[in-house]
């Protein structure tokens, strides 16, 4: 099979797929806006051929450029992960007539108040929003569905540019920092845990499902710098407080019509049990939880969402025999080195065969601006088969694990 795979190697996740469609016998014609010079050796590899475009925005240049440079090949699927590029690809399926979300399909999952609009149609639970072009319609949104509010991108992706507004000083200075956004959803603040919904779909069958716990809520941990952020991949779905997020995703699945590849759904659990939706992409998650997975269950989903695509099956073991912990560390201290790790060998001694990732920022370079990088100054992950022990070297890594910047 010929896969046309958009930005092959940004964001970093996306590399490991490269590989994993070339493990399933896939051959892999990258496109994206890097230099095939600058591409990471290990997306190099795994490609069968590579074109580099002049930028992503111009939509129809891209394509007309597309087929000039195709012309001649055969191409069976065209593949996205990367949110920002979805419409794109929807764009280039119609154009070259290969199966998969056309571009009508495609707008929900970029566009936060239309897929709240289908959801609700289709009777499910959505935060009450609006979608804002003016300061004056954003205060004109938070009078009809009262504070506190959320103000966030319409085709924003994470937690990027989004602010909560408790009132109507807080909801003008969100509008200050939002100015730069051509449109605003003002959404309703839904109180409780929030955790994603993430699969592995296949002709619309969900292939893999996956539940991950944000300890805290994205939100917090991007408005303070001291916080440690955590996600946990749980290992029991069938646990009630979980069970209500799986069948909400499952109905949303299939409300959007999704088709092929992988889904990354957030959503809220209030205090009264309630499954409240928040978004949903038609992507890859970042922040690592493809890797979550994957340490869940001994297993490569990125060969597995591969295998979804091209063959309509995963033949792999999936079964999750762990609760799995991602914590991130953010380097403390006012200098713009990293010089040391304080707490890391007693963790080590005390947890390390539970602790099969540690990947700090080098001693010696540069700290990493946590605004821009989610991953910070480095990862750590941390697996256990009781959620009780996953949770407990989760916070003990969070608390007790320092990354010390000086100098």
């Amino acid at each position: 099979m010929n896969i046309l795979y958009l930005s092959p190697g940004f964001p970093e996740e996306m590399k490991y797929f490269t590989h994993g469609f070339a493990h399933v016998g896939a051959r892999v014609f990258g496109v994206g806006d890097t230099p095939r010079s600058a591409l990471d050796p290990y997306v190099k590899k795994h490609l069968t051929d590579y074109h580099q475009i002049a930028n992503w925005q111009d939509e129809t240049a891209v394509i007309r450029d597309l087929h000039y440079w195709l012309a001649g090949k055969h191409i069976d699927r065209v593949v996205c992960l990367w949110e920002p590029v979805m419409i794109l690809a929807a764009k280039l399926r119609e154009s070259i007539g290969v199966p998969g979300l056309n571009v009508e399909q495609s707008i929900p999952f970029r566009d936060k108040v239309r897929m709240k609009e289908v959801l609700t149609r289709a009777g499910l639970r959505t935060p009450h929003n609006a979608r804002c072009h003016s300061t004056k319609e954003a205060r004109e949104a938070a009078e009809r569905i009262g504070y506190p509010l959320i103000v966030k991108p319409v085709a924003g992706a994470g937690s990027a540019d989004t602010y909560r507004a408790d009132d109507a000083k807080s909801l003008e200075e969100a509008l200050r920092k939002t100015q730069h956004v051509p449109e605003i959803s003002v959404e309703e603040y839904i109180e409780g845990e929030e955790y994603t919904y993430d699969t592995v779909c296949s002709n619309g069958r969900i292939l893999f499902e996956n539940v991950s716990w944000y300890r805290p809520k994205p939100l917090t941990c991007r408005l303070n710098e001291w916080i440690s952020p955590q996600s946990i991949a749980l290992r029991d779905l069938e646990a009630a407080d979980v069970r209500v997020g799986v069948e909400l995703g499952r109905k949303v699945i299939a409300a959007l019509g999704f088709q092929d590849g992988m889904t990354h759904m957030e959503w809220f659990r209030t205090p009264k049990g309630e499954a409240v939706f928040g978004e949903i992409g038609g992507r890859a998650p970042g922040g690592r939880i493809v890797h979550a997975m994957n340490y869940s269950c001994d297993a490569d989903l990125f060969a597995g969402t591969a295998e979804a695509i091209c063959h309509g099956r995963i033949t792999q073991d999936l079964t999750k025999r762990h609760n799995c912990a991602i914590v991130f560390k953010r380097a403390i201290g006012n200098g713009r080195k990293v010089t040391r790790y304080d707490g890391l060998e007693a963790l080590l001694r005390r947890y390390g065969k539970h602790m099969p990732v540690v990947d700090l920022t080098p001693i010696g370079e540069a700290r990493r601006d946590f605004t821009k990088v989610v991953v910070g100054d480095g990862w750590i992950v941390a697996r256990h088969p009781e959620l009780a022990a996953t949770l407990e070297m989760g916070d003990r890594i969070a608390a007790e694990l320092r990354v010390i910047a000086e100098g």
